[in-house]
């Protein structure tokens, strides 16, 4: 069985490249995009094995990196800012929706009065129509033969 000789030069090539877009917060394999060795690993598509055995120097300087430039990645900064701009979205329509049902109750209000002067009109009406029919003239009976 023959064993494919690796090119460790284009291994540190494909950790660096992981590593410079990963700091400028565009990475292209890890869904993440944090700092961290684990996504290095991801993003540069090596095995963890191969990055930590061959070239853990490159992973530390990664990490020295990260932490010196205090950094957020930009999928990160858009994801707080898409979440501050939802914030401020809700925050406004619960304003709307506490008037909206604010309206409602003065709405029902209003037609429950409406309702009860109706019926009241509706009796007053009835009282005022009320007329008392006297019987009309009897017919005289007729006496069968």
């Amino acid at each position: 069985m023959t064993r494919k000789s690796r090119d460790r030069e284009a291994e540190r090539q494909h950790i660096r490249a992981a590593a410079e877009r990963l700091l400028a917060g565009t990475p292209l394999r890890s869904p993440v995009g944090k700092l961290t060795g684990t996504e290095l690993i991801a993003e540069c598509g090596l095995r963890r094995d191969v990055v930590y055995g061959d070239h853990k120097e490159l992973v530390d300087e990664f990490r020295a990196r990260a932490k010196a430039q205090n950094f957020t990645p930009q999928v990160v900064q858009s994801m707080a800012d898409e979440n501050i701009v939802l914030r401020e979205a809700l925050a406004k329509i619960k304003a709307e929706l506490a008037a909206e049902r604010e309206r409602v109750r003065a709405l029902v209000r209003a037609a429950t009065e409406l309702s009860l002067e109706l019926e009241q009109a509706r009796e007053e009406l009835a009282a005022a129509q009320q007329v008392t029919w006297l019987p009309g003239p009897r017919e005289t009976r007729r006496v069968p033969d």
